[in-house]
């Protein structure tokens, strides 16, 4: 079995927080950057379970959309890049841009 790298963890761990505030609190006591990094991980879920983009959007439809604006607001570049391609190019190119996504995000933590 493969052991997960740094940003897969982190994901995970932040995720699992994020994930948790919302159920108590809501989602609009998520931060922005919260809500950004919500919006990453329901795509990584959706990719890593199951090899594309259908179930993030069953989970959180919205992910996409809110991704991009979010990405924006807080300058991520690239970031709001990925947000912006089509599901199918994403889901080409998601496990070469993760890192570089996973890295600009938590710099603006």
């Amino acid at each position: 079995m493969r052991k997960p790298d740094d940003n897969e963890s982190w994901i995970i761990h932040k995720g699992d927080a994020i994930i948790q505030k919302k159920a108590s609190l809501g989602m609009e006591a998520l931060t922005p950057w919260e809500h950004l990094v919500y919006c990453l991980w329901v795509a990584d879920y959706g990719m890593r379970n199951a090899g594309d983009l259908e179930t993030a959007t069953d989970l959180y439809e919205p992910f996409k959309t809110e991704g991009r604006k979010l990405a924006r607001q807080l300058h991520l570049k690239e970031t709001e890049i990925a947000f912006s391609m089509p599901d199918e190019l994403l889901q080409l190119q998601y496990f070469d841009i993760f890192e570089c996504i996973c890295n600009e995000i938590k710099t603006n933590e």
